[in-house]
């Protein structure tokens, strides 16, 4: 167990380099075990939730070499088994991709449910509704999914599917287990995210047929083999690239996020013009600096193209510093508030109902010690300890680890005052 020791009153400057995308890593990871080959990815970030990924892997059988500069070649041959118990998955929420790509495959699928951080119920309902629709009998009880195609010859069968709610999990999910069902799935209502386009473009390369990732409409034609993939690269992370556009902001600093998009950051820079914050693009990257007072706004998340849940507690920390009072509405994710009542031992003027929060400043932050309750309100933890007086303490920062590859040398790197320390307690 480790904690962070930030001093803060430090405004970050200079450039730093942003990852690979977990939220594309970890179905990528799971969609190799459909390779009738080797497949070599680079650009995959050095994070908890990854190293999770390909331990339950190699455990199921898979060989992976990791090639340095974030590269590693999976050959999944040798994996013979659809199972994956609770021990390999208890930590990880997006092991529920290893069911689609298990019934891809093997035409079965035993899993027990993810784990991941506590943000509500966060059912898979759309998943197996999706997986059923694809003739796949499906059982949820005793903590896992057992799934078996009901056909004699063990093949998913092409269907028509719309999903209830737009869900970025059942869509990487159900195109996993669609690639190689008999006939062409037509998939509506489907998540627009970038990291859903990464993973379809992953699965093309493979030899897949799938068509309309990134609208909301995706066809998939099923094919009977994938190969493998010579070299893939995955795209860089909006979240993290995100997450320090806004610890840039909120420290008052001038620096220059490299290797990004700037297209998937779209809904955020805006948000950012809009607070008076300093924003300058190039074609890959994305220059943040103070440019006066942080104005008011309001918030409200949505699914891509609109504002991520997952930017919307570190968007908040930002507005603890503006003059006036802005709304926070949580469309997506329950529980997301949790990391609010840290904050507020610091000093900010937050008050939640539901889901939504009205958020007063501007307040001074002052150190002190807090704990990280999920991986994004340790993120916003973070922005607020850097722009804090006094030093912070932040405990249970594994939970970080999970979805930022190397915060503290990155951090560090633009002047930010940030040790990791072993915690006795």
């Amino acid at each position: 167990m480790c904690k962070f020791v930030i001093s803060g009153g430090q405004a970050l400057k200079g450039e730093l380099t942003v990852s690979g995308s977990k939220n594309a890593a970890l179905p990528i990871i799971a969609a190799a075990i459909l390779a009738e080959g080797p497949c070599t990815i680079e650009n995959i970030p050095d994070i908890a939730d990854v190293q999770s990924m390909l331990d339950i892997l190699r455990k199921l059988g898979a060989d992976i070499d990791e090639l340095g500069n974030n590269t590693i070649r999976i050959d999944a041959a040798k994996v013979a088994s659809h199972e994956a118990t609770f021990d390999l998955v208890s930590t990880l929420r997006g092991s529920y991709y290893l069911i689609g790509a298990f019934l891809a495959r093997f035409g079965r699928a035993i899993v027990s449910l993810p784990g991941g951080c506590k943000l509500g119920t966060r059912p898979i309902d759309q998943h197996l509704k999706g997986f059923q629709a694809l003739g796949v009998d499906v059982e949820e009880a005793y903590g896992k999914v057992t799934a078996n195609a009901v056909s004699e010859d063990g093949l998913l069968r092409a269907n028509n599917i719309y999903l209830d709610v737009v869900s970025v999990g059942a869509t990487i999910n159900l195109m996993l287990a669609a690639c190689k069902a008999v006939g062409q799935t037509v998939i509506e209502n489907c998540a627009r995210e970038p990291h859903v386009v990464d993973v379809a473009n992953f699965l093309n390369s493979m030899g897949a047929k799938i068509r309309g990732a990134g609208t909301d409409i995706i066809k998939i034609t099923g094919v009977p083999r994938l190969h493998g993939v010579e070299m893939y690269s995955i795209i860089p992370d909006q979240i993290e690239a995100g997450t320090y556009m806004i610890a840039a902001a909120a420290t008052g600093g001038d620096v220059t996020i490299r290797n990004i998009i700037p297209r998937h950051q779209e809904s955020l820079t805006a948000k950012l013009q809009e607070m008076n914050i300093g924003v300058e693009e190039g074609e890959d990257w994305i220059r943040i600096y103070d440019s006066g007072k942080v104005s008011v706004a309001n918030v409200k998340t949505l699914p891509y193209p609109g504002f991520p849940t997952d930017m919307q507690p570190q968007i908040t920390v930002l507005l603890s510093q503006a003059d006036g009072t802005s709304k926070i509405t949580e469309s997506v994710t329950d529980f997301r508030f949790q990391y609010t009542e840290e904050l507020k031992r610091m000093g900010a003027d937050i008050t939640v109902n539901g889901k939504m929060a009205m958020v007063s400043g501007p307040k001074c932050l002052k150190g002190t010690i807090v704990r990280t309750p999920d991986l994004r309100g340790g993120a916003a933890l973070v922005i607020a300890a850097l722009m804090a007086e006094g030093d912070t303490v932040i405990q249970d920062v594994q939970i970080i680890d999970r979805g930022y590859d190397n915060i503290v040398g990155k951090l560090r790197h633009v002047g930010a005052r940030i040790e990791r320390v072993e915690d006795d307690n």
